[in-house]
Formats: C-alpha cells, structure tokens, sequence
C-alpha cells in the first residue's frame, strides 16, 4: 500500500479529504498526485505535503496505480476521456466517487478491461468519520480490492455491496444521510427556541445531544431498540414524545423521504435527468 501511487483527477474537499486521510495513515505524500484546473485547489494540497501536482490530467496519472475520479458528475465524460489512454498503458485502478455515474457509463468511457470501483462516500468523510459503500466490476482484482477498501477506509467506514444499484439505497441512506440529521436537529433547535431557550443554548444542547446520541450507537453493546427504551421510562417525558412521533407517522415519513432520495439516484445513475437537478 504504502507504494502504490494514487493519482487523483479533481482536488476539491472530497479528494483533499481522502488526501488527508492516507498521509495520517502513513502513506507517503511522494506517492500522491492531484490534477485539477483551479489553481487555489491545488496549493491546499501542497499545504499537506510533497504532493504532486498538474493541470493536465493525463500526465498526473501516468503509470499510476490507482486513478481516482473526484470530479462532479456532469465532468465525468471530460474527465475520462482525457486518462483513458494512460490508464489503459498502467492497467491502473479507477476509483470514482461521482454520484451517479454507473459502471457502464465508466466502463463505456475508459474501456470495458478497465478495473473500475464505484464508491458512495458522504460529507462527514471530510472529518475522517464518512461512511462509504464499494462496489468493483469483474475486472478489480483481490488486491485491488483491498487496496480500495485501504484509500476509502483512510476517511472513515467502509462496505462493500454486492450489487450496483445498492448503491441508490446507499445514497438515499449515508450519502443523503447527514442533511436529514442536520434538519432534525434543526427542528429540535427551532422548538427549543420556541420554548424560550435562546439559539445559542438550544444549538449547543442539540447538537451535543446528537453526538452523545452518535456515539452511544457506535459503541453500545446493545442495539437501537434496546438504547431508545433505557432512555424511555414509562409515563414519562421521552415516552409522550415518541408516542408523538409514532401517532404523526414520523417512520413512515423517513421510508417515504428514503425511496424518493433511491428513485432520484436511480434517475441519475440512468441519465433520464440532469444531475446537477
């Protein structure tokens, strides 16, 4: 791993992030390449260490190991048409991290022998806690795999699935996931503000609440069931308000948000509509 030489096609935070990650994990900043068009992008990543840099993107991943897409999904054809032939020569590994774009659609633009891993990372990624799914075509070898599973879990966890369109599930799920948190804790803010706490107190009491809740479900031996009724006490405050959201359908709410949130990846991921919608 720690030879393998990365190049990444697109320097924004997501890259700088994964970036970020392999060098606290150890891998050497020599090993790492960035290409991108802006500038500013590519001096952060300068910041970071002895990273190459280009703004052309064939050069950046020439005989590379790994090649990472980290470019918006409306770029994707740019992008791969200009590594196509340098990727072909090293038989590199292509990683992309572009919602919606399928492993036909990278297959089609860089060649149906290439090696091609398509990931669904999401923004908490750039704290190093993301959750990220994977899914390889017949090409990936087991090392590659492996070498995949290392990049991604530099940035938090990391799954595998064993079929590409659990990755619209995983869009509707992780990838999605965090702005439904964010406007839960929203809500919960604007009703403490309600009640006569002032923002500053009500922000700082929910989103504390959140991350206690967070970690109680990352390292509890017990599951979320089990959690949620120690903290519901019979006749209690906790249980009129999950008897609230029980009566107000909030379950049902969160199934019917998910499967609009899968339908729109699926749209995407078949170009019926504009990504950037």
């Amino acid at each position: 791993m720690n030879k393998a030489v990365i190049s990444f096609i697109g320097a924004g935070n997501m890259a700088a992030s994964i970036i970020g990650g392999l060098l606290e994990s150890g891998h050497p900043a020599t090993s790492l390449r960035a290409s991108d068009p802006t500038a500013t992008s590519l001096q952060k990543l300068r910041q970071l260490g002895a990273i190459a840099t280009f703004s052309d993107n064939a050069a950046a991943c020439a005989d590379a190991d790994v090649v990472i897409l980290a470019v918006k999904p409306q770029m994707m054809a740019e992008a791969m048409a200009s590594v196509v032939e340098p990727v072909a020569a090293s038989g590199a590994l292509v990683i992309s991290i572009a919602a919606g774009t399928t492993i036909a659609a990278l297959e089609g633009g860089l060649g149906s022998a290439t090696a091609v891993v398509r990931c669904m990372p999401n923004t908490p990624a750039l704290l190093g806690v993301g959750a990220t799914a994977l899914y390889a075509n017949g090409n990936v070898t087991p090392v590659q795999r492996d070498l995949a599973s290392t990049i991604l879990g530099a940035v938090g966890l990391i799954e595998w699935v064993p079929e590409e369109s659990q990755l619209d599930a995983i869009t509707a799920l992780s990838g999605s996931g965090p702005a439904y948190f964010f406007l839960f804790m929203e809500a919960m803010i604007n009703a403490g503000c309600a009640m006569g706490l002032s923002r500053e107190c009500a922000t700082a009491m929910t989103t504390q609440t959140a991350l206690g809740a967070a970690r109680m479900a990352t390292e509890s031996d017990v599951d979320l069931v089990e959690l949620r009724r120690r903290v519901t006490s019979p006749g209690g405050t906790t249980e009129r308000a999950v008897q609230c959201f029980e009566h107000e359908g909030l379950r049902d709410l969160v199934a019917h948000a998910m499967t609009a949130a899968q339908q729109r990846a699926a749209e995407m991921g078949a170009g019926k509509e504009d990504p950037r919608a």
